[in-house]
C-alpha cells in the first residue's frame, strides 16, 4: 500500500512495544520523519453544526474552522449536507473553501443510507446504490475514502456473508473512481475484531478496507486487541476522545498504547480526531485530542 511503510520489527519486539504504552515508542518512531499526520473528523464539532451548541457552524465554513486548529486534513460526515451529494455547486463550493484554506479533503463518512449487509437482497442492493452517490461525491471532493457501516442481521456467519457481499458490490463500483471502502467499527459486529477482519478477507479487494475507531467497543472487548486485528486492513484511523486528566491523557484510553499499535502496524497515514465529549466544549476537546496526539508523536523522536 503506498500509504505504509512497514517497519521491520520482529513478532517479540512488536509485542513489547504493544504491552508497553509510550515506554518503547522510540524504537517505532526511529528514522521516521512524520509517523503519523492528524486530520479532524467532522464529528467532532457535530454539536455545533447541527445548532446544539455556541457558535453554530455551517458545513461549509468547516475546512477553514479545521485550519483555524492547525490542522490541515478534514474527514467529513454526510449528515451534515445530506441532501448535497449530487449538487455539484455545492460541492465545488467545498472543494474551493478546502483548497483556499489549504486543507486536503480525506473521507466522507456515510450513514443512513441503508444496511450494506441487509438480509433482504433488494434492500441490501439498494443500500448499496445508494452509497453510489457519496463514491461520486467523494471523488469529486479529491478524498480517497468513503466510510461505511456494515450492519446487518442474522448468526455470526451469516451476517459475515451478507455484509461481505453488499461491501463487494460497493467496492467494485468505487474502484472504477479509485475510491476506496472502509468499515468502522461502528456498533454490532462490526465492533467485533475478529468478525471484522474476516469480513474484509472475505471481500478481498484492495480497495475495501478498515477504519479503526479507539472506542465504539462494547465495554466486554479488549479495544487494543480489537484495533490490532483491523490495523492491517487500515486506510485510515479514528483517535475517538471522551475527556482528559489534568496531564492531559485521555481518561478512558491509552493513547500511547493504542498509538504503539497503529505504528507497529506499519500505518503512517492520517490520524482523525473524534471528539465526543461532554465535560470540555467541543472546541476544546479538539485542542486537547491534538494536544495528545502531537506529545504521542514528538516523544523521543529520533532525527
Amino acid at each position: 500500500m503506498k500509504r505504509r511503510t512497514f517497519l521491520t520489527l520482529g513478532a517479540g519486539t512488536i509485542g513489547g512495544l504493544y504491552l508497553n504504552g509510550c515506554a518503547n515508542l522510540d524504537a517505532i518512531l526511529a528514522g521516521q520523519k512524520e509517523p503519523f499526520k492528524i486530520s479532524l473528523a467532522q464529528w467532532s464539532l457535530h454539536r455545533r453544526l447541527s445548532g446544539q451548541q455556541e457558535p453554530k457552524l455551517d458545513n461549509l465554513d468547516f475546512a477553514k474552522e479545521t485550519r483555524g486548529f492547525g490542522i490541515e486534513a478534514v474527514e467529513y460526515v454526510n449528515q451534515f449536507f445530506m441532501d448535497k451529494a449530487k449538487d455539484k455547486k455545492y460541492l465545488a463550493e467545498m472543494k474551493k473553501r478546502a483548497k483556499d484554506n489549504g486543507v486536503k479533503s480525506l473521507l466522507i463518512m456515510c450513514d443512513n443510507e441503508g444496511n450494506l449487509g441487509d438480509p433482504k437482497a433488494g434492500q441490501r442492493t439498494q443500500a448499496v446504490e445508494n452509497h453510489y452517490k457519496w463514491v461520486e461525491a467523494a471523488k469529486f471532493l479529491g478524498c480517497h475514502s468513503i466510510r461505511v457501516n456494515a450492519r446487518s442481521t442474522g448468526t455470526y456467519e451469516q451476517q459475515m456473508k451478507l455484509a461481505a457481499d453488499g461491501l463487494s458490490r460497493l467496492s467494485e463500483f468505487a474502484a472504477d473512481y479509485k475510491i476506496n471502502v472502509i468499515v468502522e467499527n461502528h456498533g454490532g459486529l462490526s465492533s467485533n475484531g475478529a468478525w471484522l477482519a474476516d469480513v474484509i478477507k472475505k471481500v478481498g479487494l484492495p480497495n475495501c478496507g478498515t477504519l479503526p475507531d479507539f472506542g465504539n467497543f462494547p465495554p466486554e472487548t479488549d479495544r487494543y486487541e480489537a484495533v490490532r486485528m483491523l490495523m492491517p486492513y487500515a486506510k485510515a484511523v479514528s483517535a475517538k476522545s471522551h475527556d482528559f486528566d489534568e496531564e492531559g491523557n485521555e481518561t478512558k484510553i491509552d493513547y500511547c498504547r493504542m498509538m504503539n499499535i497503529v505504528l507497529s502496524a506499519g500505518y503512517h497515514g492520517y490520524v482523525g480526531i473524534e471528539y465526543e465529549g461532554k465535560r470540555l466544549c467541543e472546541n476544546d476537546g479538539v485542542r486537547a485530542t491534538k494536544r495528545l496526539l502531537e506529545k504521542i508523536r514528538t516523544q523521543r523522536m529520533k532525527s
